[in-house]
């Protein structure tokens, strides 16, 4: 397949290569319109104007042809009962290059915001929040329609669609709420908490199972329905306010970690100080590699500490390949409006990376902590979710915390809640 632009940018080649990735095309660019019409098989024209009777044309409204970052003005309309932005007059309605482009580089993320309260990119300046498409992957409906066109246009095309993949992921914040906390730790938690005086003992004791201590149940759940979750861990080894697991001098930590890697995949789980400390990264990083003795390529940052594009180009200088941190700490759904993985392209230097991003679609403390649902609510905006990405074949990732699927009283009903999702999901 041949792709015409009078403009051959670093932005068209970027998004072209995300369609050719997602929808198993062979398309490449040109910018030479001659070589352009003598071409024989399926083509498209991305211009301004039609060229040639036998072509799919998408009219470009100019995003993938500039070199700079500046607010647009975007109108949201509806486009094969979903929504979509950048409506022009072509064959498929609307610049679809441009605005995938617009959703998956989080063009918004590098423009004038107002942060929450930890920072953070917040969901209410996003496009997806303004237009309420935030809980439908609409990239991933635009590609599927857009599958359907070239195969309108081009019968004896053929796509190759991905598979719908359902991937459980897991923090480790705080792996224990009693053991292995050290002597003055605990200590002072029974001062400040005495109703938890007994209970604590019957922990340390080794005659009652720890509150946040769920790994044997998530091992057999994994198993039973034959899973591949990737557990991030917490290493860091200055504590914080936010910063608060078990120290990983812990050889009971150290073991935990060396059990879950048998079974799972691993990755770091970045503290909030390293975000501002630089060295953090490399050093927390290390410290999970020296415990597992193997390199370690997946991150998602704690309390999602993800500022565009500091954080990314932190994460590829430490070697990090692959990142779960794209989502929002408040509510659930689609940041990037898709459920699917992408390239990192890094705006302000206008260059593709190799680091590739995984996007979440449902974390359960944004359920309990932020929007104060029960897990039966929490439970039927899971099921929306995943009824969405597997519609589109997408992959649907989850993050869910140990503190939830224990027996600590105060997350009472989660667990169940989990495992009723997790038997329904395959």
């Amino acid at each position: 397949m041949l792709i015409y632009s009078p403009h051959n940018t670093p932005r068209l080649r970027y998004i072209i290569d995300y369609f050719n990735e997602k929808l198993g095309l062979n398309a490449v660019v040109t910018d030479d319109e001659q070589l352009y019409k003598a071409h024989l098989s399926e083509k498209i024209n991305y211009s301004s104007a039609g060229i040639a009777d036998d072509e799919l044309f998408i009219q470009s409204v100019g995003l993938l042809q500039e070199d700079e970052i500046k607010k647009h003005k975007l109108e949201c309309f509806e486009w094969n009962n979903t929504t979509a932005f950048f409506q022009t007059n072509d064959d498929a309605g609307f610049d679809i290059f441009s605005a995938v482009f617009y959703c998956i580089s989080r063009y918004e993320e590098y423009l004038e915001y107002e942060p929450d309260e930890y920072g953070r990119f917040a969901h209410w300046n996003s496009l997806a929040w303004k237009n309420d498409f935030l809980m439908k992957p609409v990239v991933d409906v635009w590609l599927k329609e857009f599958g359907k066109l070239l195969q309108s246009k081009f019968p004896a095309f053929t796509l190759h669609p991905t598979p719908y993949t359902f991937i459980p992921t897991y923090d480790i914040d705080i792996a224990w709420s009693y053991k292995n906390k050290g002597f003055w730790r605990s200590i002072a938690a029974s001062i400040k908490q005495p109703s938890t005086i007994a209970e604590r003992l019957e922990v340390v004791r080794g005659k009652k199972q720890d509150p946040f201590d769920c790994y044997d149940w998530l091992k057999q759940l994994h198993q039973t329905h034959q899973l591949s979750p990737i557990y991030f861990f917490l290493v860091a080894e200055e504590r914080g306010e936010l910063d608060r697991n078990i120290s990983p001098k812990q050889k009971a930590l150290q073991q935990l970690i060396v059990q879950t890697k048998q079974l799972a995949d691993v990755g770091l789980h970045p503290s909030v100080h390293s975000n501002t400390a630089k060295e953090c990264l490399a050093k927390e990083k290390n410290t999970l590699q020296q415990i597992i003795r193997q390199p370690v390529a997946k991150s998602r940052h704690h309390y999602l500490q993800l500022h565009v594009p500091h954080s990314y180009r932190e994460l590829i200088a430490a070697g990090i390949t692959d990142d779960y941190t794209m989502g929002y700490g408040t509510v659930n759904g689609f940041r990037a409006s898709t459920s699917n993985s992408f390239l990192w392209y890094d705006l302000e230097k206008e260059k593709t990376t190799a680091l590739r991003i995984h996007p979440f679609a449902f974390m359960e403390a944004n359920s309990f902590y932020e929007v104060k649902q029960s897990a039966e609510e929490a439970l039927t905006e899971l099921r929306h979710l995943f009824e969405e990405v597997k519609k589109v074949n997408g992959t649907f990732i989850t993050i869910f915390h140990n503190h939830f699927l224990g027996t600590d009283p105060m997350f009472s009903g989660w667990k169940e809640m989990y495992e009723e999702f997790v038997a329904a999901a395959q």
